[in-house]
């Protein structure tokens, strides 16, 4: 069982979403494989963790744990209770329905649940198809399994994570890969006002997205000309290049 290799499986789009059958089935061999995913879709839920109400954990299967929780949440029973405090070799989250690229990041479950574990200090990768409904996982199959070879293999730096986005287009006119950085674009008209049969407003988050011009190096720009995208990023939040010009506010 490649060496003893144990590998937490996670997503946001639920227990019973058919990429995270893919993505388990793209990682056989590499080790011993435990699916802790959310019972139900919790795409957006970014790295929200449940605090207000006990968490279940359900065996739905040998190795394979669904949790009425967020993404963060799956993960950190993953680790504490399905694996009794066995620290994984590697989280991988996926294969998510739809991009998470640039501004995206910062609202995506599927991203959370591989940061989670690089909080803990393991390597993580979090891998999505840029399909909102996908037929065809096997590009992105075939990148998981390739990126998690290269992770054993290399490793990362502590607190460091990969997130990867393949194109949705037929696996064989994908141009390769690109090493990128977290792009930029941003929603007009965000909020839907809308009335209900009695007369009641509601409301719905929605919005069109705008997305200006990129770097050359940036997400967007790769998937869009048809390479997969793979950006790490790290979950360290200091502005540094402010923190000379703050030194003024100091007191004390």
């Amino acid at each position: 069982m490649a060496g003893g290799r144990l590998i937490l499986i996670s997503n946001d789009d639920g227990y019973h979403a058919p990429g995270i059958r893919a993505l388990k089935e793209s990682l056989q061999g590499l080790g011993r494989l435990v699916v802790c995913c959310p019972d139900r879709e919790q795409s957006a839920a970014s790295h929200a963790l449940t605090l207000s109400r006990p968490l279940r954990l359900n065996r739905m299967a040998e190795d394979e744990f669904s949790v009425d929780g967020t993404p963060t949440d799956s993960v950190l029973l993953g680790i504490h209770v399905a694996l009794k405090g066995k620290k994984p070799d590697l989280v991988i989250s996926g294969i998510n329905s739809g991009p998470n690229m640039a501004d995206d990041i910062s609202y995506s479950g599927t991203v959370a649940a591989a940061l989670e574990g690089a909080l803990f200090g393991i390597p993580s990768i979090a891998v999505s198809l840029t399909s909102h409904n996908p037929k065809d996982f096997s590009g992105a199959q075939k990148v998981a399994r390739e990126l998690a070879e290269w992770v054993f293999a290399n490793g990362l730096p502590p607190e460091t994570l990969l997130n990867v986005n393949v194109p949705a287009i037929e696996p064989a006119k994908i141009r390769g890969r690109r090493i990128t950085s977290q792009g930029k674009r941003h929603f007009e008209e965000i909020v839907s006002e809308k009335e209900d049969p009695r007369g009641v407003k509601y409301y719905w988050v929605a919005g069109t997205r705008v997305i200006p011009e990129q770097d050359p190096a940036s997400d967007l720009l790769a998937v869009e000309q048809g390479y997969v995208s793979i950006t790490p990023l790290r979950f360290e939040l200091t502005a540094e290049d402010l923190l000379g010009k703050l030194k003024g506010l100091e007191q004390g």
